[in-house]
């Protein structure tokens, strides 16, 4: 695959920076909205990242909006499973081309911006409903 295939384009995605690193992804978690959000800012800040957006809404709908540069993928894509995040496949696969694709044409890419629009499903509700459940067992 090459990354016209698995890129969104930026243009598609609302933004009008030309990059063709734009990503839409899909994620899960069982943390809290508020405290994930706080917690993945830190982290996408602390590896060289930037937070243009965040928020929630009532449903457990986080939706954030961040880019880094490209040479910092692999940090990146650790950063979001080492705060929880269950990616979609199409996620994964996403930020593997983009890491391959990368580390390929390390020189060609220098200070390409990657842009990624992430919505994370929450459901914390129901681990404690579950656990409730077990523990009354």
């Amino acid at each position: 695959m090459n990354r016209e295939m698995i890129a969104t384009t930026l243009s598609s995605a609302g933004s009008k920076s030309g990059s063709p690193w734009a990503l839409h992804m899909k994620a899960t978690t069982i943390d809290e909205p508020a405290r994930l959000i706080q917690t993945l800012t830190g982290a996408i800040l602390g590896s060289g990242g930037w937070v243009l957006s965040r928020g929630a809404n009532d449903a457990g709908l986080i939706n954030m909006l961040f880019e880094f540069e490209r040479m910092q993928c692999v940090e990146i894509y650790t950063v979001l499973i080492a705060v929880g995040l269950e990616l979609s496949q199409l996620a994964h696969l996403r930020f593997t081309e983009l890491c391959q694709c990368t580390r390929s044409h390390h020189e060609d890419c220098g200070g390409e911006i990657v842009s990624v629009d992430l919505e994370i499903y929450s459901f914390p509700s129901e681990l404690t409903l579950q656990a409730n459940s077990t523990e009354a067992a």
